[in-house]
C-alpha cells in the first residue's frame, strides 16, 4: 500500500478553496500511484475555525462540496482514496452538535471513518465549545491492492496520553490503550498541532510511545501555515514499530510525500537537526507571511528605532515578505541618540529595504505648546514620554491606512508582561511579531542571526550572507526607549537577565512566591513584578494578536480579569 502524506496550508473557512487544494494534491498522488491520501485534522476547514462552525450555511456548503469532490476524484483518479478532516453534524436536540471527524472519499462516495475522542480545552484550545467527544476508538478496515488492512485512527489530542512525556496528566481517557485490542497494522494521527518551543520533539516522543505500545508503524500528519496568532509548523513524520524515524517532512513548508509501507522501512541514519533558535525564527517568518497573505496585505510597515526589538522584527518581515515589501520609518525625537539613528540606517542598508526619516521633535513641541496654551497643562514625566510614543504610533497608523501596509508591533514579551509599553503608541499594529519572546530571547536570536550557524537559514530566506545582519552596535547597545534624557530600561526595570527568569516562572511555569524565593529571587522584586503584571492587564487586552511560541503566551491563552483585587 502506498500512502500519500499531504502536509498543506489551508485557509480557515475557505471550504471551496481547501477542497480545490485537496483535489490538486490528489492529482499528484495519482501520478505517484498512491492508494490513500492523508490530509490533516479539519483539513476542509483549516484549523482552528472557531465560531465559523456555528454558521449553518458553511456546514451545508461542506456537505455539498464533499459530494462534488467525491464525484471529481472518481472521474479523474478512479479508485484513489482520500481522507479529509471535517465537522460532522449530529442530528439531535443537544449542543454542541458536531463531531471533529475524518471522512474518506472512495469510489465516488464519502463516509465517516473516525471521530475525535479527546477534546482539548487548555492553552488556545477550546474544542468542547464546538464538538462532542466520540465514545470509542476508530479502525478503518479496507482492502488496498490485494490485502485487507486494519488501520487505527487517532485525531491529534487522542495521541497525547502519556503524562511522563507531557509533564502532567491531562486526560483520563486513553485511546492508545483501547487500540491494543483492535489488532491494527498501522496507526494514523491526523493533527493540527501548533508550534511551540520543543513541540516537535514532544510530538515524536508521544508518537514513539504509541508505536512501541501497539507494535505498528505510525504516520503523523500535521497542518502547516499561520492562522491568526497560531503557527503550524508541519514536521509530519513516520516512525516504525521500533520507534525509529523513517521519514520526516519539512518544517514550516508545504510538502507531499509518498510512502510504500511494504517496501520502505529503512530508518533514517542522518536527519538535519534544526536548532531551537532557528525553529523559532522560521515559525515567526511563516507567521508573518501567512498573516499578511491571508488578511490581504502585500507590504509591512515598521517603526525602526535602531533598537534590537524593531531590528529583529524588520529582519523577520524582510524574510517573510521580501525586501521590496518592507517599509520602515525612523522617527527621532530630541532624545534619540545619534547612534540609534545611524544604526537604523545601517540595518536598512544591509537588508536593502525602504527607510524614511520623519523627525517628531517639532510635532512634540506643538503638542506641548497647545496643551499649555489651551489647558494650562504642562507635559512632564511619563505623560511626556508617552506622548512621543503616541505621536509615532499615530504617524505609523496614518501611513498604514493610506498605503494598505500591515503595521507590525515590535514589543517583546518582557515589556508586555510588565506594561513597559504605550497604548496607542508602540503597541499600535495589526500583529505583534515578537510578543511571545522575552527580551533575553530577542538577544539570543539576534546573536544567532549574526553567527555562522544561521547561514543555511539566511539562504532559505534570501537574507544577506556576507555580513552581520543585526550588527554589534545594536547588539551591544543598552536597551532604552529613548523617551527622556539618557534614559535606560534599567532605570525602571531590573536587568532583563533577572526579570525574564522571574517572568517565565510566573507566566509559564506557574510558580508561587515561595518557589521563586527558594530559587534565590528577592521577595520585594517578586511582588513588584507581580503588581506590574496585574496592573498591565488592561493594556494587553488592547494589544494586537501575538504570534504564539510558548506554552503560555500573553495572547488568547492568557485569561485573567482586568478588575482584580491585590492578590
Amino acid at each position: 500500500m502506498k500512502l500519500f502524506i499531504a502536509q498543506f496550508n489551508p485557509v480557515v473557512g475557505d471550504i471551496a478553496g481547501n477542497a480545490k487544494k485537496i483535489l490538486d494534491i490528489s492529482g499528484n498522488a495519482y501520478k505517484d500511484s498512491a492508494d490513500l491520501v492523508l490530509t490533516p485534522e479539519l483539513s476542509l476547514w483549516g484549523y482552528p475555525p472557531k465560531d465559523l462552525l456555528f454558521k449553518k450555511h458553511l456546514i451545508k456548503d461542506q456537505y455539498r462540496i464533499l459530494d462534488e469532490l467525491a464525484f471529481e476524484i472518481l472521474n479523474k483518479f478512479g479508485d484513489l482514496s482520500i481522507t479529509i478532516g471535517i465537522a460532522e453534524e449530529i442530528h439531535d436536540a443537544f449542543f454542541p452538535n458536531l463531531y471533529n471527524s475524518i471522512a474518506i472519499i472512495s469510489e465516488g462516495k464519502w463516509s465517516i471513518i473516525a471521530r475525535k475522542i479527546i477534546l482539548p480545552s487548555y492553552e488556545v484550545f477550546d474544542e468542547k465549545r464546538y464538538f462532542r467527544s466520540a465514545n470509542k476508538v476508530s479502525v478503518l478496515r479496507k482492502k488496498f491492492k490485494d490485502k485487507f488492512w486494519n488501520i487505527g485512527i487517532t485525531i491529534c489530542e487522542d495521541l497525547w496520553v502519556n503524562e511522563n512525556i507531557e509533564g502532567r496528566g491531562k486526560h483520563k481517557q486513553n485511546p492508545i490503550n483501547d487500540l491494543k485490542n483492535e489488532d491494527i497494522d498501522l496507526l494514523l494521527n491526523f493533527s493540527a498541532s501548533p508550534f511551540t518551543i520543543n513541540k516537535p520533539y514532544k510530538r515524536e516522543k508521544v508518537s514513539s510511545y504509541a508505536a512501541n505500545l501497539l507494535k505498528v508503524p505510525l504516520i503523523y500528519i500535521n497542518q502547516v501555515g499561520g492562522n491568526d496568532d497560531l503557527v503550524f509548523d508541519g514536521n509530519s513524520f513516520i516512525v516504525d514499530k521500533n520507534t525509529k524515524r523513517i521519514k520526516r517532512l519539512k518544517s514550516c513548508a508545504e510538502q507531499n510525500l509518498c510512502w510504500d509501507i511494504q517496501k520502505e522501512r529503512i530508518p533514517l541514519n542522518t536527519i538535519k537537526s534544526v536548532s531551537e533558535l532557528e525553529s523559532i525564527f522560521d515559525a515567526l517568518v511563516l507567521g508573518v507571511r501567512d498573516y499578511a497573505k491571508k488578511c490581504g496585505f502585500k507590504t509591512a510597515l515598521i517603526g525602526l528605532s535602531g533598537g534590537i526589538d524593531s531590528a529583529l522584527v524588520t529582519v523577520i518581515a524582510t524574510a517573510a515578505l521580501g525586501q521590496n515589501n518592507v517599509f520602515c520609518y525612523s522617527m527621532p525625537s530630541k532624545w534619540s541618540s545619534k547612534g540609534s539613528i545611524e544604526d537604523a540606517k545601517e540595518l536598512s542598508n544591509t537588508l536593502r529595504i525602504n527607510l524614511q526619516t520623519i523627525p517628531i521633535h517639532k510635532i512634540h513641541e506643538s503638542f506641548a505648546n497647545e496643551l499649555i496654551e489651551n489647558l494650562n497643562f504642562k507635559l512632564q514625566g511619563i505623560t511626556n514620554e508617552n506622548i512621543q510614543s503616541r505621536i509615532r504610533g499615530t504617524i505609523l497608523m496614518a501611513l498604514a491606512n493610506s498605503q494598505n501596509h500591515l503595521l507590525l508591533s515590535t514589543g517583546n514579551k518582557s515589556e508586555l508582561a510588565v506594561g513597559y509599553c504605550t497604548l496607542y503608541g508602540d503597541m499600535n499594529g495589526g500583529l505583534s511579531v515578537i510578543g511571545d519572546l522575552y527580551k533575553t530571547n530577542v538577544f539570543n536570536i539576534c546573536k544567532w542571526l549574526d553567527s555562522n550557524d544561521s547561514m543555511s537559514s539566511r539562504e532559505v530566506h534570501n537574507l544577506p550572507s556576507k555580513c552581520k545582519i543585526i550588527g554589534d552596535q545594536i547588539l551591544n547597545k543598552p536597551p532604552s526607549a529613548e523617551l527622556g534624557p539618557n534614559q535606560l530600561d534599567i532605570d525602571s526595570l531590573p536587568p532583563y537577565s533577572k526579570l525574564d527568569k522571574i517572568l517565565k516562572g510566573i507566566i509559564e511555569e506557574k510558580k508561587d512566591i515561595k518557589q521563586l524565593e527558594m530559587e534565590g529571587h528577592n521577595n520585594e522584586l517578586i511582588y513588584k513584578i507581580l503588581s506590574l503584571i496585574r496592573n498591565s492587564e488592561f493594556k494587553r487586552r488592547q494589544a494586537p494578536p501575538i504570534l504564539k511560541l510558548s506554552t503560555q503566551s500573553l495572547g488568547n491563552d492568557w485569561r485573567l480579569p482586568i478588575a482584580i483585587s491585590n492578590l
